[in-house]
């Protein structure tokens, strides 16, 4: 009788099933059984797949019995993490809606399927994004959905006024330029020579939390710069209509300085190990696998709660660090700073119950909250004062939004276009690209007028001389540092 010779064919036909075990078992009975007929060992195997906890602790088939036993537990812990959708979805609310794009409808009446789901509405600047699309805002009972926050944690907005002649910006332009060229970095693994210290750097879950303790290195040659995609600084003018109580600066015209960008590499590996966990945890199905979550009773809940604030913090002092180097270049405080994040997720109420919301690309807009929504890099931003509507779960657009991809922008715009549009507005542009270029967003007043009912304006800026990125696009790819999703 010649050696034993078994095949997955034949084992798959008496049960076994697709998968490592298959090699197991025929490794285990070629060496053990190797002087057995095909029709023993196979008569074997069947009593092994029928009752592996039999022959878990057998020297020999023990291993083969191990395996399947492991896989049914891998597929019973599965099973038991599927999550389905519910067939209708909680009403959600839409500004803007002849401005949003199909993807995006479809990414939020996901969301709004969610078990988990209280309430949702989405910006008039709503775009697709991963998970919620960028402009979404969703309201969860006790669970947070890291995807539902973003990538770049806590991206934010951040103007400072200054009381010296807006004249000046085109009086002593060079001035100016350099000073944003001196003071500020963008793109993805830049970093100062003479690092900032900052009190962020010392927080404690820096220590406690294990992906941050790997993180911290890093937040600390990247503190005080900014990502690359749709980020700025720039010099602009702030114009203030009349004075509003909240506001609290006199009608006129000033020097602002304005900031958009997030946590950097912080923000972006804390989103991606977490939403990897999230979905690792719950199965949902594929057209919304990213919007797995944590319940804040969960450990990995807590945790990314934690990583969360704790990013978000960090983009706050990015901002701070350069608005005080330029500040300290120019001699002056500020008269006023206004900043918001709006990639984030708060607790706070809603119909008289604590929710979760999750903000992804919207502006926090509760009562009497001030806020910054820009336009584009020649186009208005708006300085905001929130209404608090129930009915966007108080949140307001986050900017103009894009109504071109990147990729769709570098194939549509030419140079000679952007240049000119440049000449046109009197904006001076160091860095940036085709794919930022004014054409590839929505019209700002446009979306500015479909969210009256959220937020009145107070004041507005008009950028001057902008700072972006200046490494050549590459296209966006998924989960890169400080873009902005």
């Amino acid at each position: 009788m010649g050696k034993l010779k078994l095949s997955g064919k034949e084992l798959r036909a008496i049960g076994y099933p697709e998968s490592p075990v298959i090699s197991v078992a025929i490794d285990s009975m070629e060496k053990n059984y190797k002087r057995n007929s095909k029709e023993h060992a196979l008569g074997i195997l069947k009593a092994v797949l029928a009752r592996p906890n039999k022959y878990a602790e057998d020297e020999i088939l023990g291993r083969i019995a191990k395996a399947l036993i492991e896989r049914e537990e891998k597929a019973s812990a599965k099973a038991a993490a599927q999550v389905n959708l519910k067939p209708e979805g909680v009403p959600y609310n839409i500004f803007g809606a002849e401005f949003i794009e199909e993807g995006a409808l479809g990414q939020m009446n996901s969301a709004t399927r969610l078990p988990i789901a209280v309430a949702g509405a989405l910006m008039p600047d709503a775009h697709h994004g991963y998970g919620l699309p960028i402009g979404g805002v969703l309201a969860t009972e006790n669970a947070i959905i890291p995807y539902g926050v973003g990538v770049d944690i806590g991206c934010r907005m951040c103007l400072s006024i200054f009381d010296i002649n807006p004249n000046e910006l085109e009086f002593r332009k060079d001035y100016f330029t350099r000073e944003l060229n001196e003071n500020t970095l963008f793109g993805s693994g830049r970093e100062f020579k003479n690092k900032t210290d900052h009190e962020v750097l010392y927080r404690k879950e820096f220590n406690e939390i294990p992906i941050l303790r790997g993180l911290k290195g890093r937040a600390e040659s990247q503190v005080g710069t900014s990502g690359g995609g749709n980020h700025f600084v720039e010099f602009g003018i702030v114009h203030i209509p009349e004075r509003d109580d909240v506001l609290g600066v006199e009608a006129g015209q000033y020097l602002g300085l304005l900031s958009h960008s997030g946590s950097r590499g912080v923000g972006a590996n804390v989103a991606n190990h977490y939403t990897k966990l999230a979905k690792n945890k719950r199965h949902l199905p594929p057209d919304a696998a990213n919007l797995a979550w944590f319940t804040l009773d969960e450990e990995e809940g807590i945790e990314y709660f934690m990583a969360m604030n704790l990013a978000g913090d960090y983009a706050s002092a990015c901002h701070h660090v350069i608005h005080e180097k330029i500040a300290k270049q120019l001699g002056r405080e500020p008269m006023k700073m206004v900043e918001n994040h709006h990639n984030f997720a708060w607790k706070e109420m809603y119909e008289g119950r604590e929710v979760i919301v999750h903000r992804k690309g919207a502006t926090p807009a509760g009562k009497g909250v001030l806020g910054v929504i820009p336009g584009s890099m020649t186009a208005p931003g708006f300085i905001v004062k929130g209404k608090g509507e129930n009915a966007s779960i108080s949140s307001a657009s986050h900017g103009a939004g894009r109504q071109m991809s990147r990729t769709s922008a570098m194939n549509n715009i030419t140079a000679k276009m952007l240049k000119e549009e440049l000449e046109k507005q009197g904006v001076k542009l160091i860095g940036g690209g085709l794919d930022e270029a004014p054409f590839a967003y929505k019209n700002i007043q446009k979306v500015m007028n479909a969210q009256k009912q959220l937020v009145d304006t107070v004041g507005t800026f008009t950028p001057k001389i902008v700072k972006m990125d200046d490494t050549p696009p590459r296209g966006r790819k998924k989960g890169s540092e400080g873009m902005g999703e």
